[in-house]
């Protein structure tokens, strides 16, 4: 029986015997669709397949598609930010050592196989600005977040004196964080690694690292 052909009975009963992780399963199942196909071209059916969930399970969580690309935005950006704070967190290395590994990171998990596919702020963002301007401010919430993180570490490394003193931190950071999101557009277009390189050897002169 189709999904859609089931009673509410039904949607009651699943939503009770579901675990209490059931919105975190659905997130977490639908991101490798998203990231696969976009968010436009994906329906709710093949959502509701990847999680193996009923649609009541589905509206129980989310009042509406757009309201579930806004908490996969969200679960995207908390979980990078918490993975992103341990990496730049202040430890027995100089802050432009940490800064240098986060981009070494990045080049290495997002060419690796899918040519930069992980990352939603390059699958999504300008798909859903267009589209849902909620989904367009998490984007801009999350990714300055992101910004602001990198900037911290930029003070840092002007206080430890691992960086030139006269980097203004906030400019700085959101010029390489365009700079990676540009490259990492390019590297899914080429299929090569060459916007990488370029990135890297631009980062280290931005910031006086020869």
């Amino acid at each position: 029986m189709p999904l859609d052909d089931r009673s509410n009975s039904f949607y009651i009963g699943a939503m009770k015997t579901q675990p209490a992780d059931t919105r975190q399963h659905i997130l977490g199942t639908s991101k490798a669709v998203i990231l696969g196909k976009g968010f436009s071209a994906v329906g709710l059916s093949e959502l509701l397949a990847a999680a193996g969930v009923p649609k009541g399970s589905f509206y129980h969580y989310f009042q509406s598609k757009e309201r579930f690309g806004e908490a996969l935005l969200e679960d995207y950006f908390d979980n990078y930010l918490t993975r992103l704070d341990t990496l730049l967190s202040p430890d027995d290395r100089p802050a432009a050592v940490r800064l240098m590994a986060f981009w070494q990171l990045w080049t290495g998990s997002q060419s690796a196989c899918e040519f930069g596919a992980k990352c939603l702020v390059v699958k999504l963002g300008a798909e859903v600005s267009d589209l849902s301007e909620p989904m367009r401010d998490v984007l801009r919430r999350g990714t300055d977040q992101i910004v602001r993180r990198l900037a911290q570490c930029l003070d840092d490394g002007m206080a430890d004196g691992s960086l030139p003193v006269e980097l203004n931190s906030y400019d700085t950071a959101l010029s390489l964080y365009d700079l990676w999101l540009g490259a990492t557009l390019m590297t899914k277009m080429r299929r090569d690694a060459h916007a990488y390189e370029n990135a890297m050897n631009a980062t280290r002169h931005l910031l006086q690292l020869h």
